[in-house]
């Protein structure tokens, strides 16, 4: 191939490598220049043009693209015709992509001319979703390299498994203390999992965490034609001896491998009997965020075997996430369980629904709002209590005189909620395992309900975020652990931490409640008086 400078009359035939502007004259990038282009480029003054031209031998780039893009294609893969030496190719069905990654390798090696690039091998892909691309880096290539990397390409290189277990059956094992809503959920979660490969579950157990028993249900499923067994376990597989691999081997299953480089996952066992895929599912596979357990799960409802091998090969890549959940070292051990809490009082609004006075000044039973309810912080179990103050800072604080509390101002308060809350994150002790954040316009939060909170939370059960709740409804105070200070500090405007509780649902603990102590705040001149009558 040609590659250089030529006069508009000499570059007849070539293909243009930059597009070019001069006057009113446009000529793009891959043009092949004829007659009518050598006129314009002659009437606009231009005296050369950077052209590439082929040679004998060679081959444009669509066709050197196409050529090896077809070659790849193996079942279920579609391929698009190329355009300007790309081509790109697509899922014919859904199904899970199966990538010879060797045969990746050596067509990449051929040349620097030639690249072909695919999605991760064995992800989940619907019809119609790009799976790779051939793309030829020159304007053409000499023909006895096309030919190579087509020689090395292999017989499907790409294709796609299409799913084919469509009948799973599920048991969860139970242990006291495991809520019937956590198993409820946990048959939501999976059966989302499999409804994109067509999959659904037609039959769910739940039996005591017995081998003996778990193993009659796993035999009882397959008796109604599952073709894979998902065990939830009320507590996770701890050995090979363990309950649920106890329970494959006495129906004359095999367990075929237990752990995982996939975290989260690490727990996962996976076995058979008679014939069917057994799979001993981790704690994090009742959680819809990806984790090893979907790694898995997809390639045997493709049909495809996941051996010992393919599972202690899934290391480089498994750190999918840090899993908020699990207990990490304390820098101070205490004897406490982690529950050195602050309690956090938001008190620098500026009451603007109130029409002018500062609500957290207002009098309830002779009390004045704000200190009613830093007196229940401090009546709590909260090893200390800080006060966010701003607008008519003074006058809270002097509001609060006596009280052993600690003042946070913050300047910003006029910016929202969100700056409060910084401010008292902010000036949380180093020492606290968390905090606990009341609103200063809240008077029936008692100091009940805080130490109901701190009881609650339990870093070591996954338990780090604190919520009172009635009748499916999420109220105030809620408590933090220090994992998440950071998150709380990136809050902005006047919308609070709502989203990061959603975010890590599976650290939230919920508080039942009754009555309307957690929802009532003091927001107009008619929620007073009717505080005041009630």
């Amino acid at each position: 191939m040609k590659f250089g400078p030529a006069s508009p009359a000499d570059a007849i035939g070539g293909v243009t490598v930059h597009t070019l502007r001069q006057g009113a004259l446009v000529l793009k990038k891959g043009t092949t220049i004829g007659p009518e282009e050598v006129e314009a480029l002659t009437k606009a003054g231009v005296k050369d043009v950077v052209v590439v031209r082929l040679e004998d031998g060679d081959v444009s780039e669509d066709a050197a693209a196409a050529s090896i893009a077809q070659a790849v294609a193996g079942e279920g893969v579609n391929v698009e015709r190329a355009f300007t030496g790309r081509s790109n190719l697509f899922a014919g069905r859904p199904g899970v992509l199966v990538v010879d990654r060797a045969a990746v390798d050596r067509i990449n090696d051929v040349d620097e001319a030639i690249t072909f690039a695919t999605l991760a091998a064995y992800k989940p892909v619907v019809e119609g979703e790009m799976i790779a691309t051939v793309k030829l880096i020159p304007f053409g290539v000499e023909g006895r390299l096309r030919d190579a990397a087509v020689a090395v390409a292999g017989k499907d290189t790409l294709r796609i498994a299409p799913y084919v277990i469509k009948k799973v059956g599920v048991v969860s094992t139970l242990l006291p203390g495991l809520s019937p809503k956590v198993i409820d959920k946990t048959l939501r979660v999976t059966a989302e999992r499999l409804a994109p490969a067509g999959a659904e579950i037609i039959a769910e157990r739940r039996v005591p965490h017995d081998e003996t028993v778990l193993a009659a249900s796993i035999k009882e499923l397959l008796g109604l034609g599952a073709e894979l067994v998902i065990v939830f376990g009320a507590s996770a597989i701890a050995d090979r001896r363990d309950v649920i691999p106890a329970a494959i081997t006495e129906i004359g299953g095999a367990v075929e491998h237990f752990g995982m480089p996939v975290d989260p996952g690490n727990l996962l066992l996976i076995g058979s009997a008679g014939g069917v895929p057994v799979l001993g599912a981790p704690g994090c596979a009742r959680s819809p965020v990806e984790n090893g357990f979907d790694w898995v799960l997809m390639r045997l409802l493709a049909g495809i075997k996941v051996t010992r091998s393919d599972l202690t090969g899934m290391g480089v890549g498994g750190l999918l996430m840090e899993i908020v959940t699990r207990p990490q070292p304390r820098t101070v051990p205490d004897t406490e369980g982690n529950r050195k809490v602050a309690a956090i009082v938001l008190a620098a609004g500026r009451s603007t629904r109130m029409g002018g006075p500062n609500k957290l000044l207002a009098e309830l039973d002779g009390k004045k709002l704000v200190r009613i309810v830093a007196e229940q912080a401090l009546a709590s179990k909260a090893a200390e209590v800080i006060v966010v103050t701003g607008h008519q800072a003074d006058l809270v604080e002097q509001a609060l005189q006596g009280l052993n509390v600690t003042f946070a101002r913050n300047p910003d308060f006029a910016g929202g909620l969100a700056s409060s809350v910084k401010a008292g994150i902010a000036a949380v002790s180093d020492s606290a395992d968390g905090a606990v954040v009341c609103l200063g316009d809240m008077p029936l939060i008692d100091a009940q309900l805080i130490d109901r909170l701190i009881e609650t939370f339990a870093p070591d059960r996954g338990h780090l975020i604190a919520v009172p709740v009635s009748e499916g409804r999420r109220g105030n105070p809620v408590l933090w652990s220090r994992r998440f200070f950071k998150e709380l500090m990136t809050l902005d405007g006047d919308i609070g931490a709502r989203h990061l509780i959603a975010k890590h649902a599976e650290a939230v603990a919920e508080v039942p409640v009754e009555g309307d102590s957690a929802f009532l705040d003091i927001d107009t001149p008619q929620a007073l008086e009717a505080a005041r009558r009630g």
